[in-house]
């Protein structure tokens, strides 16, 4: 496997791997990125799609990109996944899966036709005073201060990261700005968790954080992920052959060493009530998604709560991920980020508005008819004086095909479940669906007396705990990610948001399509370019563009320096001048 860049391999088709013919595919786990490696071992490594097979532990496909609506419930988003145009692996597939809502259109197609003609922005980044704009202004608000230390992490080799919480490098200069506030709730960052991580964030956007206040940068899907994405990959596998399996439970992969080999020889699971073997060959190959952000998720209602499970359970990802890694030290270390639950959870919700009551409220924050069929709030709004930070969205209407007309359907969450809420004096975790519902229209601006009437008659809202929603952002160093071909693997791979591929950002759709992509061009020898991670981090222009768009549109003459500082910058300059390099800054308005 190696990387490429620009257009003469994007174009290109592999010539089929040799003996392909022969060899067969078990991808544990039907999220993203298992669909993902079965779509790119039909197209590119030109498996018969008979000898693939998805084992799935659930009734249905998808993983966390969901979108159900459960009777007697109501619908449920767990989550929601922004996307950026230079998702390059991601685009790479979608352009060969067909749309199921149109003829002869793509994946990519129809989502780019969308984003052309209804670009994303937000009117409201942050509301505060219970419903009043926050008036951010699309600041950053950092000083020089806090800016120097964004800076200090940009360059800090990784190795020095290891295990480092951003409590460490950061200090109110960068927790108490808007820079702060836009960053940990749209990624879902807490002020604990890895600096590494964080770094390889700054690393992977710096193009786009230019767009980070008014989400110019983002793109989204047409209806739910799970609609939108998953079904169409489903279909289009289906139609090859492809196997699925589910209520499907995988309890071990047993390996066997062979030198330097690392040879998986036997899959153990559980079907029907009933234990089984699969007995592999070098020639069969496994592709594991190791660990979930959704496992052990506990759905209330809008009479019930939905209380937290922190458990690691037999029969789990988690628990099937130890087991593996006991077998090998290059299998990662599963416990640096399922130990800490209390750290890692937050829990969502999904509101389904069931009258217009509610409807002029959302108008009045995101400036735009939620029922336009258009853009809406354009991203997240966040609440800041929320105890929960609560931050809530609403994407295009309708959200689902079957959505009743005139409804719309809000997506909300809280980055701190176990603190009591503002109006309802409870914790988010402790709270049912309508108690929720109660803080967000108190947070809207309703009338406290009208409240309650409003969130037990005027809507629906059905809460989710995920106790490990951010669990790829916890402290690690090099090896906890197990690299997605380990050293020595003949035919076995790890892929999604917790196996290790340089660069790129986990808790994105990238992440888990790219570590496929890669996964089965090594293991079936696919002679084609994966996509190198956008190279926006070694481009001056970006870097440029990022440093001014932090300094809220100020160049480097307008910092306050020393008098050494102030002597040593004009010597600079005048070095400079009438040259190519003082074109450049004035171009990108660093001087």
């Amino acid at each position: 496997m190696y990387y490429s860049s620009g257009n003469y391999e994007a174009f290109a088709r592999p010539e089929k791997p040799e003996g392909v013919d022969h060899k067969s595919a078990y991808l544990i786990g039907s999220g993203l990125a298992s669909l993902a490696a079965a779509c790119f071992l039909v197209r590119d490594a030109q498996m018969p799609g008979a000898h693939i097979h998805v084992l799935e532990k659930n009734p249905i496909p998808g993983g966390a990109l969901d979108g159900d609506q459960f009777t007697n419930v109501g619908y449920v988003m767990r989550g929601g996944r922004e996307m950026d145009n230079h998702f390059e692996c991601m685009w790479d597939l979608f352009k060969s899966i067909p749309s199921i809502e149109t003829e002869d259109v793509s994946i990519l197609d129809e989502y780019y036709w969308l984003n052309k003609k209804d670009p994303n922005f937000s009117l409201c980044r942050a509301t505060e005073k219970r419903g009043q704009d926050a008036h951010t202004e699309n600041k950053f608000n950092l000083s020089d201060k806090g800016s120097m230390e964004i800076m200090k992490l940009f360059m800090t080799p990784d190795e020095k990261l290891a295990n480092v919480k951003m409590t460490e490098l950061f200090d109110d200069e960068v927790f108490n700005t808007n820079f702060w506030m836009y960053w940990r709730t749209m990624f879902a960052f807490k002020d604990d968790q890895s600096a590494l991580e964080m770094k390889r964030y700054m690393q992977r956007f710096i193009h786009h954080i230019g767009g980070l206040p008014d989400f110019t940068a983002l793109r989204f899907t047409k209806y739910n992920q799970y609609e939108s994405m998953v079904l169409p990959m489903v279909k289009y596998l289906t139609e090859r052959g492809v196997q699925f399996h589910y209520n499907t439970e995988v309890t071990n992969v047993i390996f066997d060493h062979n030198g330097s080999k690392k040879i998986a020889k036997t899959i153990e699971l559980r079907s029907e009530g009933k234990t089984d073997n699969i007995d592999l060959t070098e020639d069969d190959f496994v592709f594991y998604i190791n660990g979930s952000n959704v496992e052990n998720s506990t759905y209330g209602s809008q009479t019930k709560a939905s209380g937290m499970d922190g458990e690691i359970h037999e029969g789990g990802t988690f628990d099937l991920w130890r087991k593996i890694a006991k077998q090998d030290p290059a299998f990662g270390h599963p416990d640096k980020f399922c130990m800490d639950p209390e750290d890692s959870n937050w829990v969502s919700a999904t509101v389904n508005t069931l009258d217009g009551r509610i409807i002029p409220y959302i108008q009045k924050i995101c400036k735009r008819d939620p029922l336009s069929g258009k853009v809406v709030t354009g991203g997240i709004v966040t609440v800041k004086d929320s105890s929960w930070l609560l931050s809530w969205t609403i994407n295009r209407q309708p959200q689902y095909r079957n959505q009743p007309k005139g409804q719309v359907l809000i997506w909300l969450y809280g980055m701190f479940s176990d603190r009591p809420g503002d109006f309802i004096k409870k914790s988010m975790r402790e709270c049912t669906g309508m108690e929720i519902c109660e803080e967000w229209l108190y947070h809207l601006g309703v009338p406290e007396d009208q409240i309650e009437e409003m969130a037990r008659t005027s809507a629906n809202t059905v809460p989710v705990m995920m106790p490990f929603a951010s669990a790829y952002f916890q402290p690690r160093e090099e090896g906890d990610r197990p690299n997605v071909v380990p050293e020595g693997s003949v035919n076995f791979a790890f892929i999604g948001n917790f196996a290790e591929t340089p660069r790129d950002t986990v808790f994105t759709t990238e992440y888990s399509i790219r570590t496929a992509m890669e996964a089965v061009y090594t293991l079936l020898n696919v002679d084609r370019g994966v996509p190198e991670v956008w190279g926006s981090v070694y481009d001056v222009r970006d870097l440029l563009d990022s440093t001014v768009a932090l300094r809220d549109g100020k160049s480097l003459t307008d910092m306050q320096l020393g008098f050494k500082e102030k002597i040593a910058l004009k010597e600079a300059l005048k070095k400079i001048n009438g040259t190519e390099v003082e074109k450049l800054l004035k171009e990108h308005g660093i001087i």
